[in-house]
This record gives structure tokens, sequence and C-alpha cells, in this order.
């Protein structure tokens, strides 16, 4: 019994932390995706629009960092799995994209920085409730 509260504090305190670190990252990424998606940028705008697109992925990486050296073996493989349902998504999501730029439907620029964070966003919510749900 003290074993599984235990585990449950190990959890829930992963769970936590991922959240802690990931909110400021997503929130990093939609102002990544406020300055690439104006039309015509100067070339200040891309230089910010650079920067913080650059932040976004070290900040990404630093997350993942750190999610994967403070999880179990069991944690790890969550993370794992999300990640690589969360990749699947993003895939089929730029080749949509890649389509539609094609056609000259939408750009392919707006459209990335979207995929990219709906990918995070996924990835994040299927640990979340794959967690979750193993109690």
């Amino acid at each position: 019994m003290a074993d599984e509260a235990r585990q449950d504090n190990v959890t829930r305190d992963a769970r936590r932390a991922i959240m802690i670190d990931g909110i400021p990252v997503s929130l990093l990424g939609m102002i990544a995706l406020a300055l690439g998606s104006s039309p015509d940028p100067s070339s200040a705008e891309k230089g910010w629009w650079l920067g913080v697109t650059g932040a976004f992925t070290l900040s990404v990486a630093w997350v993942l960092v750190r999610a994967f050296s403070r999880a179990d073996e069991y944690q790890r493989k969550i993370q794992l799995e999300s990640m690589a349902i969360a990749f699947a998504a993003v895939l089929v999501g730029l080749q949509a994209a890649v389509l539609l730029d094609a056609t000259d439907i939408i750009g392919l620029r707006p459209l990335s920085e979207a995929i990219v964070l709906g990918g995070v966003g996924i990835w994040f919510t299927i640990a979340d409730l794959r967690t979750r749900l193993h109690r």
C-alpha cells in the first residue's frame, strides 16, 4: 500500500513537472506562431521570429531532457509512445500543408508552426491522459 502511494506521488509529480515546464514552452511557441504569421515581414520581424522560434526549439529540447531524466522506466515508455503518436500526427499534418501550399490554397509557413505546436499539444495530452488512466 505504501509503495502504491509512493508511485502515485511520483506519477503526480512527473505530470506536474511536465505541465509546469510545458506551459511556458507552449506560450513561447504561440508567440513564435504570432510573429511568423505576418504576410510581409520586415527584416527586424524576421529576426525576432527566428530568435523566438530558435528559443522555442531549444526550450522543447530542455523540457525533454528534464522530463526523461526525472522519469522512471514506465514514465519514459509513456513519453516515448506519446511522442511517437504526436510525431506521426505532425508528419500527416505537414504532408497536408505541403499539398495545400502546392495548390496555392494557403502558405506552408503559417501552417508549419501551427502543426508543430499542435504536435507538442498532442504529445502532452496523450502523455497526461495515459498517466492518469494508468492508476
